[in-house]
């Protein structure tokens, strides 16, 4: 990270040029990110405390939720606060930690997005072989093995991209620091920085998006040989959120990551940048779990204990 002291600090964009709209704007995000929080805490209690959820589905869902929390926490509160301030600054260390982790939990979600789909592909699938490969060692070291990946992939990464020189410009067109707005202000050559996002974006996500995709055909195609209609609607609108939420976090994250060439507005950047980073954490509760029997259940057990313990 020599090359980078040639710019000692970062000057991160705004949610809005006027105070009253960024006030607005700033306030939307906090109950976003409190809801989140919310959500994704309530679905991490009742999966831990209720023993009847000690299951592969659940256990990957309150992974999914510790990382959602982890996730909507390195950008919102920052940027919410800039926002409020005025306080566009952040070292060049800050930005670097911002940009490994949200590369590392963009990569981990993207990892426990696809063994979730495994998941489900398995349960409705092959439901006799379900206990034999969902077993608590392979979600374990599912689990294990993702961590490591996404690990390497951010490290690698955030050192290619702090390698650069910033000597064009130190402001960065986003609310957070990731790695197309820093190659856009960079004065060094980013070619392997590109292949390397390229090789990435293929390699990684986009077999882990045809990986999803296919398990949820043939998920789909299972569900249309069920004879009774009720079960076949309630599979339907169970998958169908599922796909929209990983179509968009995917879709989103490949336009930003992956569109290079020329410069786009920061208001397009930042708008864009919110699919994939603020509404999954936000929306995967509401989809994967709230809506669940079980996990309502589980939620009334809790509150119930709760109030008797007062």
């Amino acid at each position: 990270m020599i090359n980078s002291t040639l710019v000692t600090e970062f000057l991160l964009e705004v949610f809005a040029e006027t105070w009253e709209l960024r006030l607005l704007l700033s306030v939307l995000f906090l109950l976003v990110y409190l809801g989140s929080l919310l959500g994704n805490l309530t679905i991490i209690i009742v999966t831990t405390v209720d023993q009847a959820l000690n299951t592969p589905m659940y256990y990957f869902l309150r992974n999914l939720s510790i990382l959602d929390i982890c996730y909507v926490s390195v950008t919102v509160p920052n940027a919410c606060v800039n926002s409020l301030t005025g306080h566009r600054n952040i070292s060049v260390l800050g930005c670097a930690a911002q940009v490994f982790l949200v590369f590392f939990c963009a990569c981990v979600e993207i990892l426990f997005l696809t063994v979730m789909a495994q998941d489900r592909y398995v349960a409705i699938c092959k439901p006799l072989l379900y206990p034999v490969i969902m077993n608590h060692q392979v979600c374990v070291q599912t689990t294990l093995a993702s961590l490591f990946i996404c690990l390497v992939l951010a490290s690698v990464h955030t050192i290619e991209t702090f390698q650069l020189s910033f000597c064009h410009s130190n402001v960065v067109s986003q609310i957070f620091c990731d790695i197309p707005s820093l190659l856009r202000i960079s004065c060094s050559d980013d070619f392997i920085n590109k292949l390397l996002m390229l090789l990435t974006a293929i390699g990684f996500s986009g077999s882990c998006f045809t990986f999803i995709a296919i398990s949820y055909i043939h998920i789909l195609s299972t569900v249309l040989k069920v004879p009774v209609k009720g079960e076949r609607g309630k599979a339907f609108s169970t998958c169908v959120p599922h796909i929209i939420v990983v179509s968009m976090f995917f879709g989103s994250g490949a336009y930003v990551y992956l569109r290079f060439p020329g410069t786009s507005q920061a208001v397009h950047e930042i708008a864009f940048s919110v699919f994939y980073t603020v509404f999954p954490p936000f929306l995967n509760p509401i989809i994967y779990s709230l809506r669940n029997k079980q996990i309502n259940e589980a939620v009334k057990k809790v509150i119930s204990k709760i109030f008797q313990i007062l």
